[in-house]
């Protein structure tokens, strides 16, 4: 991708293109206007391969439909926040919300259970059948502070939605980076993170990271092609400096050893 770089820099890291696998940068729409996403697309669309149309906005916002064909003419598939996947379905309206997802153009899918109970097995059912239409991440962790959630079940349920269909798996921190696989201080369970990876390919998982520290720690542990969620519009290009060593906090990470030696 450095071709596409003003200048070509030694020693940035290899970003992957799309359409990815690894390197994936999912953001969260919570709303924006046209005009917004015009510009998001034209400054930063070529570092973006998932919008997520945040919780229930897609219901309320103008210009939804028009909006998800500009995000879909930029090479970027759009889906809505899983909270609106549950609001369909905590009131039993599954079919109605294919329906609606298939009519106002998304190619993407979110299935979760971060604020409703619903049987695993059950969750796959829905995983599978989305994934015959549409490309689906689905989200494992509670949306509820200090809810805990046994490493062993979420590396189980994780392999077994990706058995059922999901093109990712999405580990939960909600837009505020505070619930799930980090503290409430926005720190993150290392112990939960490094018994994930143990058993799940790291390239199977979004990370959901809205603070800028929690990207530099996903960054600076799995490399600048880690997978990683819940960006805001206005982030995707600091993060992709980040993802390149390209700012302060990961500028020497990429770089070889023999330069990591104070200048003289």
């Amino acid at each position: 991708m450095t071709d596409k770089y003003n200048f070509d820099l030694p020693y940035l890291p290899e970003r992957t293109l799309k359409p990815r696998q690894n390197g994936v940068t999912m953001v969260m729409d919570k709303g924006i206007s046209m005009r917004h996403a015009e510009d998001m697309i034209s400054s930063s669309g070529d570092f973006i391969d998932f919008v997520k149309l945040g919780f229930g906005t897609s219901l309320i916002s103008k210009n939804v439909k028009e909006k998800i064909k500009l995000y879909r003419d930029a090479g970027i598939k759009v889906y809505v926040g899983g909270t609106l996947f549950e609001a369909f379905v905590v009131r039993e309206k599954f079919d109605d919300y294919v329906r609606y997802i298939t009519d106002i153009g998304c190619d993407a899918a979110e299935v979760s259970d971060g604020s409703i109970e619903l049987d695993h097995d059950k969750k796959c059912e829905y995983i599978n059948r989305l994934s015959k239409d549409f490309t689906v991440l689905s989200e494992v962790g509670s949306k509820e502070e200090g809810v805990i959630i046994h490493p062993a079940r979420w590396i189980k349920m994780m392999q077994s939605e990706l058995e059922a269909g999901s093109f990712k798996v999405i580990a939960e921190a909600r837009e505020s980076g505070t619930v799930g696989i980090f503290h409430k201080n926005g720190s993150a369970h290392t112990m939960l993170i490094s018994r994930i990876v143990n058993k799940v390919k790291i390239e199977n998982i979004i990370w959901e990271t809205p603070q800028k520290g929690q990207q530099v720690y996903f960054l600076k542990l799995f490399g600048a092609n880690v997978n990683v969620g819940n960006i805001g519009v206005d982030d995707v290009i600091p993060l992709e400096t980040l993802r390149l060593g390209l700012r302060g906090d990961t500028f020497f990470t990429f770089l070889p050893e023999s330069m990591k030696h104070e200048i003289q």
